[in-house]
């Protein structure tokens, strides 16, 4: 019987750490993380298909043509997408694939694949996510009410998600996103067998 993974995209606020609960569940459980395409040049001990998939202009715009991308974002003069094959062919494998998007582009793969889960990660409160920016020691005071500013737009889109999963304690949310991700997964395949099971028995029949 074949068993395929599922697809969850991770977004939240910025300082939420959504990057290191990820990280986690990849080091951890061997999540698969979405490789992206960009046009931008590689940095200093990046690697090609681990990093990011290089492209130039010219083929990262034919992929756009031909519906290559799950979605895609242009920042900076650079182009930004999840290709559609690495994903889709991690997925029949029966991988469980991890985007780490943010919210508008969430909203676009939702568009394109309904089954996909969205998964948005918050940090107890308002004044906590402050201090977690400001912890960081790499960001003037404007940038953080800028990020601040940005989160008090995004509650907006938080109707929109599937699951809000709390980051208080690091370790206790991410065994709380892995239980989660795994009731999705035998969800998902439980109802995909089902049918499966009640299409074969109406066809001995019909």
């Amino acid at each position: 019987m074949s068993k395929r993974g599922i697809i969850a995209v991770i977004s939240g606020f910025s300082g939420a750490g959504k990057g290191t609960i990820v990280n986690r569940l990849v080091e951890k459980y061997g999540y698969v993380v979405s490789v992206s395409a960009t046009t931008r040049s590689p940095r200093q001990g990046e690697i090609e298909g681990q990093s990011y998939f290089y492209k130039t202009t010219e083929e990262f715009e034919k992929m756009i043509e031909e519906d290559a991308l799950i979605e895609y974002a242009k920042y900076v003069d650079n182009y930004y997408g999840t290709p559609k094959e690495y994903v889709l062919s991690q997925v029949e494998q029966g991988k469980d694939v991890l985007l780490e998007i943010e919210m508008q582009g969430a909203l676009k793969v939702r568009e394109k694949f309904p089954e996909v889960s969205l998964i948005f990660i918050t940090p107890p409160s308002m004044k906590e996510l402050r201090r977690r920016l400001e912890g960081r020691g790499t960001e003037t005071p404007e940038v953080i009410e800028k990020r601040m500013a940005r989160a008090r737009e995004e509650c907006a889109y938080l109707s929109q998600y599937d699951y809000i999963v709390v980051n208080d304690r690091l370790d206790e949310c991410v065994e709380r996103m892995h239980r989660l991700l795994q009731s999705v997964h035998h969800t998902r395949q439980n109802q995909r067998d089902l049918i499966e099971n009640i299409t074969k028995d109406f066809d001995q029949y019909v």
